[in-house]
């Protein structure tokens, strides 16, 4: 086919049409107008941002959610800079992703013109492929390239910089196909040695993670942990690959991990590792699985072959998709689970004893008590809710105590970025306005992204949000006692009413200082969200002194002045 002459920026928006984009986040810039023109009869929907980082998380949420690349258009310069946390993120966390930067005009390169970066330099350590188009002929094959890149193998994100003057140039060039994400599968041979491998185990255990899953992908897996008895654990943050409820599932491994579910890691003799890296959350520090060897029998299955072997040298190394993988597990014939059937039931009693209520609210007389705000969550959001966090000690609320019902009810950064929280939350409502969308906060955590509630105002994204407020950056003030014992230094936070900031957006705004507060504030909160498809914040203000679970800030000094620090 042919096609009329296009602007650069019309066959740039027809390109995403072809591959199937409904949904595109951004902060406008004058850098790519034409882009603007073009998406303004498009169909696509543009979602205006209020910061490129807020953007660039809610395509990385887009990502997650839908399995296709999420977009997110930014202009040049401090406006790429804003928006790398969220390639960060998509890049640690292999969630499909493509941002588009207006760049200068190519007659202005290379003279540091105003706000020029070279984005190759930029982003090349944090992305999957960082280009720029040069020729407005080639902008279909340069797009169909970055899907294809973004989704192909381990997901991730792709990076293109559009010259201002490329954008209004003027080709005829005709469209490309649709993209076709390409994976490895596993052979008939590797399925038989890990089939020989865990009919030779005593204590195997099967631990799921990364990117790349689908529904059906993890219904495959579910159907193999079934069919041969196996304890299943979920990596840091993707909590949400197996229904926490099903008998099988045993626990997150991550930080703070469970201490027998950590034993059981390290103790089992078979480790099916399907999807994760591996990395350092996930290994407690490469404790739990020692490097390069492991002491597990170790079989590996990832989407990248570059990942396999690179820090652990496995048994059995296999690349391969997550729906290959997964389809051709659960066809397998089932082994004799006798030797470790029991010790399923016994894994699933250690959870539930890990899921009861910690001792720091039995030993205190605390107003507000945590782990009961989450039983109320629980008791009042249905099975589907769509979690969302940032980074945090508040998030362990939500990793240790809530349920996840499966895939897709979790967004959460495994890169650790503070931010992510409320545009994760924003975005996950925009893609499933009929889910229920919960966010957790911290209260300096909130406020490096908190302008996007104007974003989910605007959408009509009635996510409720719930702050965190200790009135510290909880997370360096642990670690700061810990090795600096009551020297405190630049964490201590002074927050505004976040309930009052909710209402003078257009949303509702609670506080809450009592644990039985907080039913009727969650109550009120959920009904307005739903009949109104506005955001609502419930802010929770608390002793800060009840800084984890597991132990108090007062508990961590003392220790830490006992050991001489």
């Amino acid at each position: 086919m042919t096609q009329n002459p296009r602007s650069g920026g019309q066959i740039l928006v027809d390109a995403l049409k072809v591959h199937g984009t409904d949904t595109a986040f951004g902060v406008p810039g004058e850098s790519y107008l034409d882009v603007l023109d073009a998406l303004h009869e498009s169909g696509i929907r543009f979602i205006i941002n209020r910061q490129e980082g807020g953007a660039a998380f809610m395509a990385d949420a887009y990502g997650k959610m839908t399995g296709k690349p999420g977009i997110c258009f930014v202009t040049r310069g401090p406006g790429a800079t804003n928006a790398s946390i969220g390639v960060h993120t998509a890049f640690q966390d292999s969630s499909p992703m493509i941002l588009f930067i207006g760049q200068v005009g190519s007659d202005f390169m290379d003279r540091e013109a105003f706000q020029e970066v070279d984005y190759r330099r930029m982003f090349g350590q944090m992305a999957k492929w960082v280009a720029q188009i040069d020729r407005a002929d080639r902008i279909p094959e340069y797009i169909a390239r970055a899907f294809q890149v973004a989704t192909s193998g381990r997901p991730g994100p792709v990076v293109l910089a559009l010259p201002e003057d490329m954008l209004t140039t003027k080709a005829a060039v005709a469209d490309t196909r649709a993209y076709l994400p390409t994976q490895g599968a596993p052979s008939a041979p590797q399925i038989a040695q890990l089939r020989q491998m865990l009919s030779e185990a005593k204590r195997p255990m099967l631990l799921l993670g990364g990117g790349g899953w689908n529904d059906k992908a993890c219904a495959d897996i579910q159907r193999f942990a079934e069919a041969n008895q196996l304890p299943v654990g979920c990596a840091f943050r993707f909590q949400d690959l197996m229904d926490n409820s099903h008998p099988n599932y045993i626990g997150d491994v991550g930080i703070g991990i469970n201490p027998k579910l950590a034993a059981r890691v390290k103790e089992a003799d078979v480790l099916i590792a399907i999807g994760p890296r591996l990395g350092e959350m996930t290994t407690s520090g490469y404790s739990i699985i020692a490097s390069p060897v492991p002491q597990q029998r170790l079989v590996h299955i990832h989407a990248s072959p570059e990942e396999l072997g690179s820090v652990y040298q496995g048994e059995l190394m296999i690349a391969s998709g997550m729906p290959q993988a997964a389809a051709m597990l659960a066809a397998m014939e089932p082994v004799d689970a006798g030797a470790w059937s029991e010790s399923v039931a016994q894994a699933r009693a250690e959870y539930s004893a890990w899921q009861q209520q910690p001792n720091i609210f039995k030993d205190n007389n605390a107003p507000l008590n945590l782990w009961q705000v989450v039983q109320e969550l629980k008791g009042q959001c249905p099975a589907d809710t769509i979690i969302t966090n940032g980074a945090g000690n508040y998030a362990t609320w939500a990793h240790r105590y809530w349920n996840y019902g499966g895939m897709r009810t979790q967004l959460a950064p495994t890169s650790g970025a503070m931010g992510y929280s409320v545009p994760s939350g924003v975005a996950a409502k925009i893609v499933n306005p009929e889910r229920t969308v919960v966010t957790f906060a911290g209260d300096g955590e909130y406020l490096m992204n908190g302008q996007e509630l104007a974003t989910a105002v605007q959408y009509k994204a009635g996510v409720v949000i719930i702050v965190f407020n200790n009135q510290m950056f909880g997370t360096i003030r642990m670690h700061q006692e810990r090795e600096y014992p009551g020297r405190v230094s630049g964490t201590t936070l002074h927050n505004p009413d976040f309930a009052a900031v909710a209402r003078a957006f257009g949303g509702h705004g609670e506080a809450v200082a009592a644990t039985e507060e907080f039913g009727p504030a969650l109550q009120r909160a959920l009904a307005f969200t739903r009949a109104q498809s506005l955001p609502a914040i419930i802010e929770l203000r608390y002793d800060g002194n009840l800084i984890t679970p597991g132990a108090t800030l007062d508990t961590i000094r003392k220790q830490a002045v006992a050991a001489g620090k």
